[in-house]
């Protein structure tokens, strides 16, 4: 039997799995071995082939090893699910050889690819859904070691949700500023805001699990979203900083990864590199 390898991290196993071996090819579930080019290789053969819409996982700093047969998924525009967890500082003590910081934007970057970083279970089946239904090239779903509470969802987030970014936590009348954030760092956005909301000030939280689909959508909604009059703009993303600048603007800030990370438990981590909702509320005072 070879190596289960990364399978018990990424949880890319289910009840119905089972492995495909030389002996016995009936099969769903490969075992690829530290191989991940030859994983997303085999994958566009899959898709190509049809009949399957194959996904594999692995950690997101080892996109850089699948990233030729990645960026060919893109080119081919073939619906492939690539699951990376371990997406940020948030795995801790592995430290910065295993901790993305450029991975995101890289992905995000590459023609045709979809990209989920989602803040909790419903942000995660959705991008799963839409993961299944995209039919005009890969998606990637970036996903946390750590656990995510449940966001305060109401009957009709799911339809939100599809749409990249949409208004997770709002004011009265037009905000004085918005924060915008992506997975594990959404719940620091909306702790920053509560606290900029006792100090009277209106803060509106923004998700933005899919940048990809956002942009993709009408005038009218990205406008509801992000009113272009609200210039006072920060994103909160626990990597590199460069790509968030389309959507704060040259006004706006970026709280985000611009070095390589540190070994640590996850919080120290998050505490000594700045991304802390102190940090946020600061960034927040200074643009007033």
């Amino acid at each position: 039997m070879v190596p289960l390898i990364l399978t018990g991290s990424n949880n890319t196993d289910w009840s119905g799995s089972k492995a495909i071996s030389a002996e016995d090819f009936s099969g769903n579930y490969l075992y690829y071995g530290v191989r991940e080019f030859g994983m997303a290789a085999i994958m566009n053969g899959l898709a190509l082939h049809g009949g399957f819409i194959p996904y594999g996982g692995t950690f997101l700093v080892f996109a850089d090893y699948a990233r030729n047969a990645v960026r060919l998924s893109a080119l081919m525009k073939q619906r492939i699910i690539y699951v990376f967890t371990h997406d940020s500082i948030g795995l801790g003590e592995d430290g910065p050889t295993h901790q993305p910081i450029e991975h995101a934007a890289m992905l995000r970057m590459t023609p045709n690819m979809q990209v989920w970083r989602p803040a909790d279970l419903m942000e995660t089946a959705v991008a799963w859904q839409q993961a299944l239904e995209h039919h005009t090239g890969p998606s990637s779903l970036l996903l946390s070691r750590q656990n995510l509470p449940a966001l305060n969802h109401d009957a009709k987030a799911a339809e939100r949700i599809e749409r990249g970014g949409y208004i997770l936590s709002d004011c009265q009348g037009l905000p004085d500023a918005i924060l915008l954030a992506t997975g594990s760092e959404v719940q620091l956005a909306l702790a920053a805001a509560a606290q900029m909301t006792t100090l009277g000030k209106k803060i509106r939280v923004v998700s933005m699990p899919c940048c990809e689909r956002f942009i993709a959508q009408d005038h009218n909604y990205q406008e509801e979203v992000l009113p272009n009059a609200v210039r006072k703009r920060i994103a909160i993303e626990a990597a590199a900083s460069g790509y968030w600048y389309r959507f704060v603007g040259l006004d706006g800030a970026v709280i985000g990864l611009d070095r390589f990370g540190v070994s640590a438990p996850a919080a120290e981590a998050y505490n000594y590199l700045g991304l802390t909702v102190e940090h946020i509320v600061a960034a927040l005072k200074a643009l007033f």
